[in-house]
């Protein structure tokens, strides 16, 4: 296959080499101005002037012109979804806004326990075909990796039929997805005994299914009043561990503990941490933990953000995710959210930016994405601008001119994906 030189760029922002830990300051940030990229396959070759390039590869390259102001960076990662899910939640949110607490919802017939039946009800042409819409909502902002759970079956049979619909939307859509297992989302409602017992259920009937079908390597667990208490969680870890699992864990949303028990059995990340305290901060700091900020639970709930700017000046490692799901996120919009958590938290363009590239694909254990240098996937963004700044000062508004993934261009504004 020919090389592809792409380019050339106003500004191009390979966000490469930058630590994972810590806070960064918008000078490390290494800008090629008039800059281009070379690919060849689903890989970048090459990244630099687009004059050298020009020199280096002619004659035995083709070329891709850009003819307009324009800003070339990684495409987006988004390391934390639950768009896999049937029904709608717009009661609760109203709900919500007129003081209504979480009990009191749930009695009203909405709540998580409102989406399970939903997502029960669903087939799994149904669910698949649902996810595959939210993908490509998600293409259209330039994310080419999303996460995707489980979590809305909570039975073996129930959780299984959403991580095969996941798997059947991979087959239909060019974006990467990376599933994950949510089955310790809540103790299901019509589980007659405790939630220990369910847990042990999870762990031993369907772990193995998961390895058997391949369906995911990524288990997820929520810690909190409401869910998973840390006595009852370890076990399950430890039995996901044992088994070769991933570990992530929902840490912290409404009280501590949870990024505690993250850190304990060496979760790739620890997501939520709106309550996190000074304790939890330290401990997430000192460790390989991604830190992950769901600034959308935040707006969706009317509650404080992630500590942001503390867990990156403790040097932390922070990426940003959206959250999508019916509850709590509804918005599903990427840059929207971190571009309103840097307001709010004070973090830099190198931080938002290395928060949903290269930080988030740590969340997911990837490391083939999310800077442009030679032998990454050629995952990028193309923006109609002449200022790179100008994405995060537009809060989500300035959407991608062009897509790529994998070396193929998978969007063009105003086309479907």
């Amino acid at each position: 296959m020919t090389k592809k030189l792409i380019g050339p760029f106003t500004q191009l922002l390979p966000l490469a080499n930058l630590p994972l830990h810590g806070a960064l300051a918008d000078n490390v940030l290494e800008i090629i101005k008039n800059g281009g990229i070379v690919i060849e396959h689903n890989r970048i070759v090459d990244v630099g002037p687009y004059a050298t390039l020009q020199e280096k590869y002619s004659p035995t390259i083709t070329f891709v012109e850009i003819d307009t102001p324009a800003v070339c960076m990684p495409s987006y990662i988004d390391c934390h979804t639950h768009i896999a899910f049937g029904g709608n939640r717009a009661n609760d949110f109203a709900l919500r806004n007129t003081g209504a607490t979480y009990l009191e919802i749930a009695e009203a017939g909405g709540g998580i326990w409102s989406t399970v039946q939903h997502t029960r009800d669903a087939s799994i042409e149904e669910l698949t075909a649902h996810i595959i819409e939210r993908v490509n909502v998600l293409i259209k902002q330039g994310i080419t990796t999303i996460e995707v759970k489980s979590g809305y079956g909570l039975s073996v049979e129930q959780e299984v039929k959403t991580l095969r619909a996941i798997q059947q939307a991979q087959k239909q859509v060019p974006a990467d997805l990376v599933p994950t297992c949510l089955a310790a989302h809540m103790k299901p409602w019509d589980f007659a005994e405790d939630a220990t017992a369910y847990l042990e259920k999870i762990a031993t009937e369907l772990f193995p299914i998961l390895r058997q079908e391949n369906l995911t390597n990524r288990i997820d667990a929520f810690v909190e009043k409401s869910a998973f208490s840390a006595t009852e969680i370890r076990p399950y870890l430890r039995s996901a561990k044992e088994q070769g699992f991933d570990i992530t864990v929902h840490a912290d949303q409404f009280t501590s503990s949870g990024s505690v028990i993250a850190v304990e059995f060496g979760a790739v990340s620890a997501d939520h941490l709106e309550a996190s305290t000074e304790n939890e901060i330290q401990i997430l700091a000192k460790s390989d933990t991604v830190a992950v900020a769901l600034p959308g639970a935040s707006l969706g709930l009317g509650c404080a953000y992630t500590p942001a700017r503390l867990l990156l000046d403790k040097g932390a490692i922070l990426a940003i995710a959206t959250d999508w799901n019916p509850g709590s996120a509804p918005m599903g919009q990427l840059m929207i959210q971190a571009s309103i958590l840097a307001a709010a938290e004070k973090l830099s363009n190198a931080e938002v930016f290395t928060a949903i590239t290269s930080r988030a694909a740590k969340a997911l254990n990837l490391y083939d994405r999310g800077q442009l240098q030679r032998g990454q996937l050629a995952d990028f963004n193309i923006y109609a601008t002449a200022n790179y700044q100008n994405i995060t000062y537009k809060q989500g508004t300035l959407l991608p001119q062009q897509v790529w993934k994998s070396g193929e261009l998978i969007y063009t504004k105003g086309e479907q994906p």
